[in-house]
């Protein structure tokens, strides 16, 4: 069974190199894109079964070695026989997983959008601060981040922030990151010392190309007005920015941190782009099966995925009831323990699905 599918993949790989020549000399970028990746995915796959290929050749001939081995001979086949025999299971198991289906985001740039909800001021704060752990993660991962629009609020926290990590693994790392992230502190705004919890919404997009999302611009609505700066004041003196309407599906975009219009609009239409892409892919993994959807990638923005605890120094991801006491790290970037073990996650029930 593993052998003819192998079979059947290598000679997807080799038409798929033959189909990039014709679509590179024909200019076609979408299906360039597509072939391209495709390509990469096999060329993984197939590197895989070509070693476990050889690995498997090399208990046999250990097998046969053995059988006319004596001595200290025996003794140095099954030693290299032990060893062929771990490096075909550790092969299978590889192979195994990069079999399991492939995430359409995967390579993908994530757009990240954070803001304040339950908690007034301190949920804005809270905001911020999971603004600067995912800047700090992403530096540590050698990722690059772009903020799209930032409204800050009356203390230095973050009404709401929209931004790119850019990275090639980012998405399959912060892809589990949407939802409710709650928060138990003493605010700074609390004079008798009472621990408040407050909470943060947080939504994570892949971000869509113009080749994957077609708008017209018959559907948009498009209004400009002065940007504004904390507590309501005008912080500029021209109409530079910019919300975006899609009246077919009511998702709207707003942007205003650049100083020219046209900026702020690019920039709309990159986030609503991604928003329409999202949508569609929801909708498809509806249709496909609604109770195969992962509860995981894409848990509503209303369920608490996550609670930070600054009294006990406590970070829990309620999705895979794994807690850490060392909060104080993750909120310093230190977040690949919990996004390893989201994405153990994913592919755990991934195979168990079959």
């Amino acid at each position: 069974m593993l052998r003819e599918r192998m079979e059947e993949l290598s000679r997807e790989h080799d038409t798929v190199v033959a189909e990039l020549n014709e679509a590179s000399a024909a200019g076609d970028a979408r299906r360039l894109r597509d072939l391209s990746r495709r390509r990469h995915e096999l060329d993984e796959v197939v590197s895989t079964w070509r070693r476990l290929e050889a690995a498997r050749a090399d208990v046999d001939v250990a097998h046969e070695l053995l059988a006319d081995a004596t001595g200290t001979d025996r003794d140095l086949v099954r030693a290299d026989l032990e060893r062929a025999e771990g490096e075909a299971s550790r092969l299978e198991e590889e192979l195994r997983l990069q079999l399991l289906p492939r995430d359409p985001n995967a390579g993908r740039a994530v757009i990240v959008e954070i803001r304040g909800t339950e908690g007034g001021e301190e949920a804005n704060l809270f905001a911020r601060d999971l603004f600067d752990m995912y800047t700090r993660y992403a530096a540590q991962r050698g990722w690059r981040v772009e903020v799209l629009s930032e409204s800050p609020s009356e203390r230095n926290g973050l009404n709401e922030v929209t931004f790119v990590v850019r990275g090639d693994d980012a998405w399959q790392r912060l892809e589990h990151e949407g939802g409710t992230h709650r928060v138990q502190r003493v605010p700074v705004t609390e004079s008798q010392g009472r621990i408040h919890t407050s909470a943060a919404a947080v939504t994570v997009l892949p971000e869509a190309e113009e080749v994957d999302v077609e708008i017209d611009p018959a559907d948009l609505k498009i209004d400009v007005y002065r940007s504004t700066g904390p507590g309501g004041q005008s912080v500029n003196t021209t109409d530079s920015a910019v919300r975006i309407t899609h009246l077919p599906t009511g998702i709207v975009v707003a942007m205003q941190d650049e100083k020219s219009q046209i900026q702020n609009r690019a920039k709309a239409l990159v986030v609503l782009r991604s928003r329409l892409l999202k949508a569609e892919q929801d909708r498809q993994a509806a249709e496909l099966s609604a109770q195969r959807r992962s509860q995981v990638a894409t848990g509503g923005r209303s369920e608490k995925i996550r609670t930070y605890n600054f009294k006990e120094n406590r970070v829990t991801d309620h999705r895979i009831k794994l807690t850490l006491h060392k909060l104080d790290r993750v909120l310093l970037g230190d977040l690949d323990e919990l996004t390893e073990a989201l994405m153990a996650d994913k592919r755990t029930r991934q195979l168990a699905e079959g």
